[in-house]
């Protein structure tokens, strides 16, 4: 088989890097405490070992396969084995309960499941019976099942020597299956987000993913040597952009933590030169080094302050396109030496040279930040819909309030109506068995993104919010309840944040805190608590968050300025469809789940009644209310 005619499918171009690099390091998992590596000529053997395993147990062309678990080799040679086959994998996250698996398992009519341990397992066992069509679960964490008995149940391990023993006997029918994958098959189902209703499943061809991969090469090129610690869901399509996607098209090592408390030390030990993470982690790094800098002495804490104002300086001029005076680069040397290396290497950042954020609206104020330490952190924009990005920040040419500009094939435009409308060769083939919702979101080949915006002047796209999200006030004002969230977001003692407009008379949130940061403050103060809604309520937190609220009412036109807000008594979740499993706000949801708690804060009462029901460790549960303080900012009725 020519190397040629490997490079229009994924597993085609793993044969493709195997075939060139041998005993080269491709994959690298952490175990024990001792990174293992796996080579590009075993990483494809294993792939072809287990696609023929599966092909025994009855797999074949178009049938699914789901896969959950965390970030660990197995995943991802499942994921090309089944592709080798030509049918379709899923991925579901790992901290997805057992009725979100059980919906995109019957959606898909999922046939085999590769779950990596106990907990998976027992999640697919669960609701097995409610499911007709699936009919193995293969497993490749062996702790804690050497007794469990299923029918259909499996080991990693045992599948791979079925596939081993059906090589030699047939030493040339992996390269049959793999002689038939068109660029144009179905190569992945990627769950959508689910902001709005339950997930739908994207299919993405092989060359969807490809063109994606060759693209974002073209803009920021990575090279063979260059290292990237995958330690994301793969679920999520930004992780198999880079993870599967642009690896196998460059051929750089990926690297898998030992577990997911290990992750900051692994990326200090690998050392990536390219990092790509949702809004959610860059902000909590923020939150990080705020709260690491209260914590220190004087005498820190001033020098930090110095280098974050002398790195915030020559960021600025390069936003303004302008280079830093002599003076400027020498003291941004002195701030690099004395504060900002050290810590870029405690947060894993000390070699990264470019850094992505994607998968929602990051706020301005954390954009510089990163900027102001030295981070070249580069926003993108895109959908599961097309493969991952359409739009990203250049170097030297990055605006904290945009998302840059299109890739080069990519056709991006804004509707009459302010919809962001994208046209390319990453442009999804519709949702699987769902034509209405591909009907509405694909049309004449532009995908509707649902999302508003427009293009400034110098062709830089500028994403206001969901389409359906943006609001006007009672004056006519244009409001965006995204981006005053990401501005009260910026506090390190802020985890969440929902506001409302639009129908009603002026702005109103629910802020839910920041349970960690929040708690090491009010020791820090001496002020007890207990739970985190006896923390949420104590006056002195709302206080400490009513200062933040000024000072981001300080930033937005007086019509969009908050003038009510309350600090909610627990956590959002995504357990609780309170969230996606990204971490998206699901607002609609929200607004009914706490409609009453909305409505007090538009009422003329100074608190709201909510009732919780707690379950104590001898499993009795009781009822309680606690009373939500309503807080009144300058200028609110």
């Amino acid at each position: 088989m020519s190397i040629g005619f490997l490079d229009g499918s994924l597993p085609g171009r793993l044969q493709r890097q195997a075939s060139l690099r041998g005993d080269r390091v491709a994959l690298r998992e952490k175990e024990f405490g001792i990174w293992q590596g796996i080579t590009w000529s075993e990483y494809a053997r294993r792939v072809r070992h287990f696609a023929l395993g599966l092909r025994e147990l009855g797999l074949g062309r178009g049938d699914r396969i789901a896969i959950v678990g965390d970030n660990r080799p197995e995943w991802v040679i499942s994921e090309l084995a089944a592709q080798s086959l030509g049918s379709l994998p899923l991925g579901l996250y790992q901290d997805a309960v057992a009725a979100e698996i059980e919906y995109l398992l019957r959606a898909s009519t999922t046939r085999v499941v590769v779950a990596e341990d106990q907990e998976q397992v027992d999640k697919v066992l669960e609701i097995r019976e409610a499911l007709p069509h699936l009919e193995h679960i293969v497993y490749y964490d062996l702790r804690g099942l050497a007794r469990y008995e299923a029918p259909g149940l499996l080991s990693f391990e045992q599948v791979e020597r079925r596939g081993e023993d059906l090589e030699r006997a047939m030493p040339h029918v992996y390269d049959t299956y793999l002689a038939a994958i068109q660029t144009e098959d179905t190569a992945l189902l990627c769950t959508t987000s689910g902001t709005t209703s339950k997930p739908k499943l994207a299919m993405l061809s092989h060359g969807n993913l490809l063109s994606m991969a060759e693209q974002l090469q073209g803009v920021d090129p990575m090279s063979v040597d260059d290292e990237f610690v995958s330690f994301l869901p793969l679920a999520w399509i930004g992780e198999q952009m880079m993870t599967i996607s642009r690896q196998l098209s460059v051929g750089f090592p990926v690297n898998f933590p030992e577990e997911p408390g290990t992750v900051r030390q692994d990326l200090r030990e690998i050392g990536p030169r390219v990092m790509f993470s949702p809004p959610r982690i860059w902000e909590n790094l923020v939150s990080e080094v705020q709260v690491m800098a209260e914590d220190t002495t004087r005498l820190k804490r001033g020098v930090f302050g110095w280098a974050m104002r002398v790195g915030g300086q020559v960021a600025d001029a390069g936003l303004r396109g302008q280079s830093p005076t002599v003076w400027q680069r020498v003291q941004r040397w002195i701030a690099e030496a004395a504060a900002m290396r050290p810590l870029k290497s405690q947060l894993g950042l000390r070699r990264v040279r470019d850094a992505y954020t994607g998968g929602a609206a990051l706020g301005p104020d954390v954009f510089r930040f990163f900027h102001a330490m030295g981070v070249n952190l580069k926003q993108i924009y895109g959908q599961t819909e097309v493969a991952g990005i359409s739009v990203l920040h250049r170097d030297r040419d990055i605006r904290f309030q945009t998302v840059g500009q299109p890739l080069a094939e990519m056709d991006v435009r804004v509707a009459d109506d302010g919809e962001i409308l994208t046209r390319g060769p990453a442009v999804f083939q519709g949702y699987f068995r769902n034509p209405e919702a591909t009907r509405e979101t694909l049309e004449n080949g532009w995908l509707h993104s649902g999302d508003a915006g427009y293009f400034d002047g110098e062709g830089h796209l500028v994403v206001i919010d969901r389409l359906k999200d943006v609001m006007s006030l009672a004056d006519g004002t244009t409001f965006s309840p995204q981006f005053i969230e990401n501005l009260l977001k910026f506090s390190p003692y802020v985890s969440e944040a929902v506001v409302f407009g639009g129908e009603h008379p002026y702005v109103a949130g629910i802020i839910a805190i920041d349970f960690e940061n929040t708690g090491q403050w009010a020791e820090r103060r001496q002020i007890a608590y207990t739970t985190y809604t006896d923390l949420s309520q104590k006056p002195e937190v709302y206080e400490l968050i009513r200062a933040h609220v000024e000072s981001v009412n300080a930033d937005v036109p007086e019509a969009a300025r908050i003038r009510r807000f309350l600090l909610l008594h627990k956590e959002l979740h995504a357990d609780d469809a309170e969230l996606t499993r990204t971490r998206k706000v699901r607002r609609r949801f929200i607004a009914q789940r706490f409609e009453a708690l909305i409505a007090a804060l538009y009422g003329d009462a100074d608190s709201v009644t909510v009732e919780m029901q707690i379950t104590y460790q001898d499993g009795r549960t009781a009822d309680v209310r606690h009373d939500l303080r309503i807080e009144r900012m300058e200028g609110a009725a």
